[in-house]
Formats: structure tokens, C-alpha cells, sequence
């Protein structure tokens, strides 16, 4: 694979309580435990920022696809949702269900547009075995 960015972020700090900066700044901020996993959930945390990057990769991905599909996808809404928990084995494991809003895509092309796009998402395709993902269309409004 030719590679075309690298992305890097250092993490300091005492890991989920601690603090993430990129190398160029622009993203600089504190982390803390979820609520729900016993922490005082007054800051980001790293399921929030996988949620952000794979609904903004995902995104791009399915209007990459609607383009060569010739479909309209103004309007299109990617949400995803990461939970964490315990995998059985002693570790942690994520969960992963993105949903998509398509409103002007009939559902069935709507469908094939989110299949489409979960093969060419580079997200999609680190956690392909890895991570289970539900695709989603949202039904329209």
C-alpha cells in the first residue's frame, strides 16, 4: 500500500484519564472514564473518538460510492455507535453499529449504497473480523 497521511497523536497522562494531542495541534484535549465505566465522564474519551473517525471515513466512503452509483445523496447523515465491554476472555471488545440517513435514496439502492461503502472504508476494512459492525438505514422521516 502506498501510503499518502500518517496521522500520529501522542497520549500522556494516565491513559483513559489522561490526555491526547496530534503532532500538529489540532486536536488537543483531555480524556476520562465514561460514567458507566466508573469514571467521572467530564471529558472526551476514546470510544467517542473512534465513533467521530469511523462516521466521518464512513461518510466519505458512501458518497464516494453514491457519486460513481450516480445517486443523491444530499441530505445523507452517517451516525456511528461504539460500545465497549468485556469480551469474556479477560479484555475488552467494541461494537460498532453505524447508521445512515439517505432521504432521498430509495432503501433498497439505500442498502446497496451502505454495503458498497463498507467495502471501500478503510474503517470498515481494519474492523472487517475484527469488530462486529451493523449497517443501518435509517428508515426516512
Amino acid at each position: 500500500m502506498q501510503v499518502l497521511y500518517t496521522a500520529s497523536a501522542r497520549a500522556t497522562g494516565d491513559g483513559r484519564d489522561g490526555h491526547v494531542r496530534t503532532s500538529d495541534g489540532t486536536l488537543d484535549l483531555d480524556l476520562a472514564i465514561p460514567k458507566e465505566m466508573g469514571g467521572a465522564g467530564a471529558a472526551a474519551n476514546p470510544e467517542q473518538l473512534f465513533a467521530a473517525g469511523y462516521a466521518a471515513c464512513f461518510h466519505s466512503a458512501l458518497r464516494l460510492v453514491a457519486r460513481r452509483a450516480k445517486a443523491d445523496v444530499s441530505g445523507s447523515v452517517v451516525e456511528a455507535e461504539v460500545g465497549i465491554g468485556p469480551d469474556g476472555t479477560g479484555g475488552f471488545g467494541l461494537t460498532v453499529t453505524l447508521v445512515v440517513d439517505l432521504p432521498a435514496v430509495e432503501r433498497t439502492a439505500a442498502e446497496q449504497l451502505v454495503e458498497a461503502a463498507h467495502q471501500v472504508c478503510p474503517y470498515s476494512n481494519a474492523t472487517r473480523r475484527n469488530i462486529e459492525v451493523a449497517l443501518t438505514v435509517r428508515e426516512a422521516q
